[in-house]
């Protein structure tokens, strides 16, 4: 159900989106972009993000002005509430939850300032208008569309677009000789509790060049460029891609392999063939969006438990490089594992 405490004007012409990260949030919050165009064509759209991920948002087609937070400087809050003000922003949406993006949003002045009722830190405080979801176990998209519900928009179609330029792709082509089909291996994440051991990763470079005819490619930034030198045989591009580079990369791909992570979502929304392995968090909330069947976990009791430390680690360590093979053939070629059972 939808709770708003005062009416939604009909028209909005400045409307700022609040998501400053992480990646994987930031893809999910993309969808938004085309229902708001719909409802509001004639609006500019501003999106506030913090530096890592602005490159991402930059020369997007939908998006009018990109709005950089450095959150490690609050030295600079006076001049971040003179831009934000400066913009007479009539709408804001705090798709991000939490004290600090519900503080900016009022910073703006804007008369309209809607979030969820369910956000933490009391985010909500700060909101003239809050949207009722159900949560927890509902995917993060699902609730993104609520909110534009809300707003009067569509639910859908959910589409997603990067602006990914020729440039980019040109640069991506000068990494590496693209003439032969790859896989993306993703290693990295932000919790050491979803990473799957990168020695697995490491078994299924001889396996994907000679069963499936597959070069490995290893991408991500600083937390895979740590694991790269476990995963021998595969060409190591970790931090040699923008984040840009990084889609036009996966854009390309025969096969992705990841962890629960940022760029997983970016593989998820790019709809390439895929495998995304999750132990401690729920692929209900935060999976890849309507793409269940690329999802492998283990099934034990104590999964998921959304923790980042943990003292055995049993969801990702029983998932074996054989197994992780085996669904990506059937990902691959679903009517070929069907005649083999």
């Amino acid at each position: 159900s939808r709770c708003p405490r005062s009416p939604l004007p009909a028209q909005r012409k400045r409307i700022l989106i609040i998501k400053p990260s992480g990646l994987g949030d930031i893809v999910q919050t993309l969808p938004l972009l085309p229902l708001l165009r719909n409802r509001f064509p004639g609006a500019t759209i501003t999106w506030l993000v913090v530096p890592a991920f602005a490159s991402l948002l930059t020369d997007h087609p939908q998006i009018d002005d990109v709005i950089l937070f450095e959150r490690r400087r609050w030295t600079s809050v006076f001049a971040l509430s003179r831009a934000l003000r400066e913009r007479a922003f009539d709408l804001v949406l705090d798709v991000q939850g939490l004290f600090r993006s519900g503080f900016l949003g009022w910073m703006t002045g804007a008369p309209v300032r809607v979030g969820f009722s369910y956000a933490r830190e009391m985010a909500w405080w700060f909101y003239t208008a809050d949207v009722d979801t159900p949560t927890p176990e509902r995917h993060a998209i699902e609730r993104y569309l609520d909110v534009a519900e809300a707003l009067g928009c569509a639910r859908g179609p959910v589409t997603f677009e990067f602006g990914v330029t020729e440039a980019d792709r040109t640069a991506v082509d000068a990494l590496f000789d693209r003439s032969t089909p790859y896989a993306v291996l993703l290693p990295g994440t932000n919790w050491a509790t979803k990473r799957w051991p990168a020695g697995r990763f490491g078994g299924l470079v001889r396996p994907l060049q000679s069963d499936l005819s597959l070069v490995p490619v290893i991408a991500g930034g600083n937390d895979a460029a740590a694991l790269a030198p476990q995963i021998p045989g595969a060409i190591d591009l970790t931090c040699r891609t923008t984040l840009r580079q990084l889609v036009a990369l996966l854009e390309r791909a025969s096969l992705v392999i990841t962890n629960d992570s940022g760029p997983m979502h970016i593989a998820a929304a790019l709809g390439v063939p895929m495998v995304s392995l999750f132990g401690p968090t729920s692929p209900i909330r935060t999976g890849p969006y309507r793409r269940e069947l690329t999802v492998l976990r283990t099934d034990i009791c104590c999964s998921p438990c959304y923790s980042r430390t943990c003292t055995h680690h049993s969801c990702l360590r029983e998932l074996t490089s054989d197994r992780v093979l085996s669904h990506a053939r059937t990902i691959l070629d679903p009517d070929a594992s069907a005649r083999h059972r």
